[in-house]
């Protein structure tokens, strides 16, 4: 297959080419700049009109990963439109490119994320849940209607809604690893919050199954089907590593040093995976201390 590929050098983006080529798939990164490689394509995330569309013609499927980091810098209201802008016009602009190739495009797979649920406290919730309310619940809800041209012109369009990847390349668990080896790791807040987590390796294996399977379109949620509380992460963090896990950041530490981002955190999200295992997705990874092990793992092969 010729599969495209947008944020192909961030965590997901850049573990999903390895993966894709690894199994003889051609590749083409849709990137910012004018094309510097055989493998490159330019495109415009703002919808400017400055995407290639002749170097994308014959291309199987996209993969639209891009987007700002929700978590890199402090939600100024400056960052909160860059955040969006990101999501929604690049969405728009991926979705125009795939209905107005002359050879149609099979399929989209649109990265969004659980955010869509908002605080769902202890409550499990699936791809029938209805929107939430806050930041990234309304970011999710417009990120996800800016792919209709796509669909409108008979594209599968899946929206691949990814929780927490646990890698420690980025990410969350980006910050997380670097702190419990150094034994500084604990809860955040209560911890009884709910962390829904799924494994780089699952994460890459999800969007493969989702851009080969081709009953599935709308959302499925990319989470592992055994949520677990930001404790229970702590617990598992602090045994796999062998570490203390014996201090916490209060609520109000957290609020002070991430501002906004803090009530995500802090905040429940108990997301399953539903319409991914009905589609006959088997986890590698489904509870967090093999997901962490992998990641440890795979993170010390290279």
């Amino acid at each position: 297959m010729r599969i495209a590929v947008t944020g192909s050098t961030g965590l997901i983006g850049s573990a999903l080419v390895r993966s894709l080529r690894g199994d003889g798939h051609q590749v083409v990164r849709m990137v910012r700049h004018d094309a510097r490689a055989r493998d490159e394509v330019r495109w415009d995330p703002s919808g400017g009109g400055g995407t290639d569309l002749r170097a994308l013609e014959g291309t199987d499927a996209i993969v639209h990963l891009a987007g700002a980091g929700v978590g890199d810098h402090r939600w100024t209201s400056a960052y909160k439109e860059t955040i969006r802008d990101s999501r929604v016009l690049g969405t728009a602009s991926v979705a125009k490119a795939a209905a107005a190739l002359d050879t149609p495009l099979k399929t989209l797979v649109n990265g969004t994320a659980i955010g869509y649920y908002g605080d769902t406290g202890s409550t499990a919730v699936d791809e029938s849940a209805p929107a939430g309310e806050g930041f990234l619940a309304e970011l999710c809800q417009e990120w996800e209607a800016a792919a209709e041209p796509a669909r409108a012109a008979g594209v599968r369009t899946v929206f691949a809604r990814t929780g927490l990847v646990v890698a420690p390349e980025g990410g969350a668990w980006g910050r997380l690893f670097p702190l419990f080896k150094l034994g500084l790791g604990g809860r955040l807040g209560n911890g009884r919050q709910y962390w829904s987590f799924i494994s780089l390796h699952d994460e890459i294996a999800a969007l493969r199954h989702l851009i080969d399977t081709a009953e599935v379109a709308g959302p499925v949620n990319l989470t592992a089907p055994t949520p677990v509380t930001n404790a229970e992460v702590t617990r598992a963090m602090g045994r796999v590593l062998n570490r203390p896990t014996v201090l916490n950041v209060p609520s109000f530490a957290l609020r002070a040093v991430v501002g906004e981002f803090s009530e995500d955190i802090l905040g429940s999200q108990r997301v399953l995976p539903t319409r991914l295992l009905t589609s006959g997705f088997t986890f590698a990874h489904p509870e967090i201390t093999e997901a962490v092990e992998s990641a440890l793992a795979e993170n010390q092969a290279r």
